[in-house]
């Protein structure tokens, strides 16, 4: 199984007037920081916050009448768990989200404002995947992965489709993209999208240095498991293993995979703040982070990083703001 740029196109179809095209900011401020060109898609301004809407939305919308009735299930940490609510409260169809007890509090209530019902577990203890098959077992609903499918990854594609649709009537076509990775269904869907219209464009995978698996994976040749066990901001990124799609997708589209600190996540998340006026998660900010402490030499380039997401509990804003009040 794969995905295509026909897929893409087809959901782009499917949202259309449905989920929002963020726009392609610019700022002056860090094409000076980085010496480049610097486009910025700003998924953080998506409905519920964050690119997952993209995803969730393309999956619901080609259930049938029988499937919408019987409801949905998902399991996620937060970005996710809030799509698959949305999309499931404009389609008019019962979900449940597994989702465990430490997500952050602003992810927990979102979810549960948009009408889902929740199921809460210990990460550390339960299987989240085991939850979500149980419950579809009993009631008949059809499980939602968060990454891991076809459908999810067309509809995360769209955002990149976007994204170079924009850059072209803007007179841009990037040398180097860059993007956050956690289980990478934005990576794969984004990295089809790019490979097809873009071909020549370099494509980067950012994700926290405790979170890893992608870089791992990219240097053993095969898919790596990390031990997920350690803490990080980036609580969106913390799947610790590529999907089995997406990483048969991301070996062949992807250039390379960084890593960033946390303190330069943070530093990420107050630049944003402060210099472009956006509201962004440690999960959504990687990109930029990899921008801002110089991963790659972007000098003279033209270049595009994705925020994707913005659901960020308010006390852990105020410690990045704290930490760098002069990012």
């Amino acid at each position: 199984m794969t995905v295509t740029l026909t897929d893409i196109e087809n959901a782009l179809e499917r949202l259309s007037g449905v989920a929002i095209r963020t726009p392609l900011l610019r700022s002056a401020v860090l094409n000076e920081r980085s010496k480049a060109k610097v486009l910025i898609k700003p998924e953080n301004l998506q409905h519920i916050g964050a690119f997952k809407f993209r995803g969730a939305y393309n999956r619901l919308a080609q259930l049938d009448e029988a499937q919408k009735k019987a409801g949905v299930v998902a399991f996620s940490s937060g970005n996710h768990a809030q799509g698959v609510a949305y999309a499931a409260k404009l389609l008019k169809t019962p979900a449940t989200i597994v989702m465990p007890t430490d997500a952050p509090r602003i992810k927990l209530e979102n979810t549960e404002r948009l009408g889902a019902t929740l199921r809460l577990y210990d990460r550390h203890a339960e299987s989240r995947e085991e939850i979500a098959a149980a419950i579809a077992a009993d009631t008949g609903a059809t499980v939602v992965p968060s990454y891991d499918d076809a459908d999810i990854i067309a509809g995360q594609g769209t955002c990149g489709y976007e994204l170079v649709e924009q850059a072209g009537s803007l007179g841009c076509r990037p040398h180097q993209i860059m993007l956050p990775v956690g289980g990478g269904g934005l990576m794969a869907g984004v990295s089809t999208a790019v490979r097809a219209l873009l071909p020549e464009t370099e494509i980067f995978g950012v994700e926290p240095e405790k979170f890893d698996d992608h870089a791992l994976s990219r240097q053993s040749g095969k898919r790596v498991k990390v031990a997920g066990t350690d803490a990080t901001l980036c609580d969106s990124l913390m799947t610790p293993m590529p999907g089995e799609l997406t990483w048969s997708i991301n070996q062949t589209t992807v250039t390379d995979f960084i890593s960033v600190s946390e303190d330069e996540v943070r530093h990420a998340v107050s630049f944003a703040f402060r210099y472009l006026k956006l509201v962004v998660e440690p999960g959504g900010a990687v990109a930029l982070a990899a921008l801002l402490s110089n991963k790659l030499d972007v000098t003279g380039k033209e270049v595009a990083i994705i925020l994707s997401g913005g659901n960020i509990d308010p006390a852990i804003h105020s410690v990045c703001l704290e930490q760098f009040p002069d990012p």
